[in-house]
């Protein structure tokens, strides 16, 4: 029992509230990505990020940039169902003619996500960057605890009591129902990067970019679990987790652009980044035995996770149907299964191993001149995430989901535009069913389930 709730506390480590794009990587940094949502083919500044080779293409030579706010709301919930014992006969542990149940309700909220673009272009030369949160981005909070938690905690003190009542018939045998479970955790995750870059526009059609990202990951955990004997101050299991981690690495990015006439293209890839993360390990309570040091070292101070950000390869093209009427479409592949993972917890496989195959993403846009001043646009996003119940766990799921977007551009005068968007996720339920719900030996079943919200506003400055 001890064992299975150490994996429970220590999987804290691995949660990741992302908000949009792959496993580790969010894509919505600019108001334009929210509103149109296909922007790899772009030759605006937010280009900074999805299309760096086609700021060569800038209109005019000088700077330019743009500041963009974002604020980002999500739910993971977990639906959860599982057997419990209830007493013992003759033959041994007797399992409840109903299985418990409990919704677990989490939320995610990021209420400011800053970023920064910038370029200055000189000739057939443009250099340029960002400064941005590309993964994570806010806090996960499940006050009510995980069902992992109480999962583990319900078949052990059980398992427990029941080899105390062996060595003395006096001890009572502890089922649910005798004792209350308080459990909470709180997670956030940031990785903050800064890109610098050259463009060099090769001749009237063609422009290369290359150029390179500095990752700083930062992130905080903390959780408990007590199971309290009811009328008595017993705690049978305190455990506890208070764990920050920090990290960093290098992302080479190269891209091209190809601007044939009425028809743009753009290519970008960012090779894979190395990322191990490093525990600042503030508190840990957990059981002093062999087996409970064993569990607990990898999440011990100074001990360090994989955590790669992986590669990824985008390409899109948009057209000019008519001077107000353009569209995109555009390709997103993320190399989820060769980026190192922290490890499933209780073995020594990385989470990856267990992903079907990569995260591919089908995205979209259009927008519409209405007048000089103002363009409307929208767009909508499939993310096939290529899923695994050997991925999924309690503190970090993900779900296949479709994206839709819709905003507009305002242009205030010849140096100024502002951008407004509005981006909602819809997630497809992944069900989780095992025969050994988080090691009791006892069937139960687990729905995930999110929702993702986020708003933002851009200004673009050029001079």
């Amino acid at each position: 029992m001890k064992k299975l709730l150490l994996i429970g506390a220590a999987t804290l480590i691995v949660s990741n509230p992302t908000f949009a794009g792959g496993i580790l990587t969010n894509t919505n940094q600019h108001a334009a990505f929210l509103r149109m949502l296909s922007r790899g083919a772009t030759t605006e500044i937010d280009g900074a990020l999805s299309n760096p080779a086609g700021l060569a293409f800038l209109p005019k030579d000088g700077f330019h940039v743009g500041l963009s706010i974002q604020s980002a709301y999500q739910t993971r919930n977990i639906d959860a169902s599982f057997m419990t014992y209830n007493g013992i006969s003759a033959t041994g542990p007797t399992v409840a003619d109903k299985p418990f149940e409990k919704y677990y309700e989490g939320t995610a909220a990021a209420p400011i996500i800053p970023s920064l673009f910038a370029a200055y272009k000189k000739g057939d030369w443009t250099i340029s960057g960002f400064f941005a949160i590309t993964a994570g981005g806010g806090k996960a909070s499940f006050d009510d605890g995980l069902p992992m938690f109480e999962s583990a905690a319900m078949a052990g003190i059980f398992k427990n009591s029941v080899k105390a009542h062996q060595t003395n018939p006096q001890s009572p045998i502890i089922v649910p129902g005798m004792y209350d479970i308080t459990s909470a955790m709180d997670g956030k995750q940031y990785i903050y990067s800064l890109q610098l870059g050259l463009s060099y526009k090769v001749t009237e059609w063609l422009s290369v970019f290359g150029g390179g990202r500095m990752n700083y990951f930062t992130g905080g955990y903390k959780g408990f679990l007590n199971a309290i004997v009811k009328g008595t101050d017993t705690n049978l299991l305190p455990l506890a987790l208070d764990c920050d981690q920090t990290g960093w690495g290098l992302t080479p990015v190269i891209g091209l652009d190809a601007k044939l006439g009425k028809l743009n293209i753009g290519a970008k890839y960012e090779f894979k980044t190395n990322l191990n993360i490093e525990n600042n390990t503030k508190n840990i309570e957990y059981p002093r035995t062999p087996e409970g040091e064993a569990m607990i070292a990898p999440y011990k101070h100074g001990v360090n996770t994989p955590n790669d950000i992986p590669a990824m390869f985008s390409i899109a093209a948009a057209y000019e149907f008519l001077p107000t009427l353009r569209a995109s479409v555009e390709y997103h592949f993320y190399d989820d299964k060769n980026a190192g993972m922290a490890n499933v917890p209780g073995t020594e496989i990385g989470k990856q191993n267990f992903l079907t195959k990569g995260t591919n993403e089908y995205l979209a846009g259009i927008e519409f001149d209405v007048t000089k001043q103002l363009t409307l646009s929208c767009g909508g996003q499939i993310t096939d995430y290529g899923l695994a119940d050997g991925f999924q766990s309690d503190t970090s799921f993900s779900c296949d989901s479709y994206t839709l977007g819709f905003g507009a551009k305002i242009k205030m005068n010849q140096h100024l535009n502002l951008n407004v968007g509005y981006m909602w996720t819809n997630y497809e339920d992944y069900t989780k069913t095992s025969s050994n719900y988080n090691g009791t030996k006892l069937p139960g079943t687990n729905v995930y389930s999110r929702t993702n919200k986020v708003f933002g506003l851009s200004a673009d400055y050029s001079f």
